[in-house]
């Protein structure tokens, strides 16, 4: 149970930072198995959701390294995050082979999961004026890594994707204190 927990986490973030890609790397890992078991996108031919894969992983990579780009990124982002999250948390349940009885609760912790990595970044987007080159590398490296350590080793890819929560949690404190502070008002000048 806390290994599915681990590897949804792992699965939720990688979504969280990117959509296309995290679905891409799960289909090189698993080849042609794979597309039975991804609800929703199933309907869809394989070749038509592996070009769209591609050309969207694609895109993400080359937009999210310019401004204009991680803003159109973010809008289709704060609307697809939830709905891969939770497509990509199912279908790690599925693929583990974990005996989970409610499956679509493991869909809902990815989709909210998805979602909360995806406003905090828009968050420091807003804040910082544009997310800096390093931390977008950095961004997509974790996005490849968590969803290939969900299915290879879910406890490490758990504890990295807990540690971002955390740091979520401390952006969203630091957030409210930044906020909360008192704006200093520009005195009068002596007549």
């Amino acid at each position: 149970m806390m290994m599915l927990v681990l590897a949804v986490l792992s699965a939720s973030a990688a979504a969280g930072m990117r959509i296309a890609l995290p679905l891409l790397v799960i289909s090189l890992l698993h080849g042609d198995s794979i597309w039975s078991h991804l609800p929703i996108l199933n309907q869809i031919k394989p070749q038509i959701l592996l070009s769209i894969l591609i050309s969207w992983s694609l895109f993400e990579l080359s937009a999210s390294k310019k401004l204009l780009g991680q803003r159109i990124l973010q809008i289709v982002q704060l609307f697809f995050s939830p709905i891969i999250g939770a497509i990509i948390a199912v279908t790690t349940a599925k693929i583990l082979a974990i005996d989970f009885a409610p499956i679509w609760l493991s869909g809902f912790l990815g989709a909210i999961f998805a979602l909360l990595l995806t406003l905090v970044k828009v968050g420091w987007f807003f804040r910082l004026r544009g997310i800096p080159i390093g931390v977008v590398i950095i961004e997509d490296f974790l996005s490849i890594a968590l969803t290939f350590l969900a299915f290879e080793a879910p406890e490490e890819g758990g504890i990295i994707a807990l540690l971002l929560l955390w740091i979520s949690i401390r952006s969203a404190k630091a957030w409210r204190d930044w906020y909360k502070k008192p704006s200093v008002s520009i005195s009068a000048r002596p007549s």
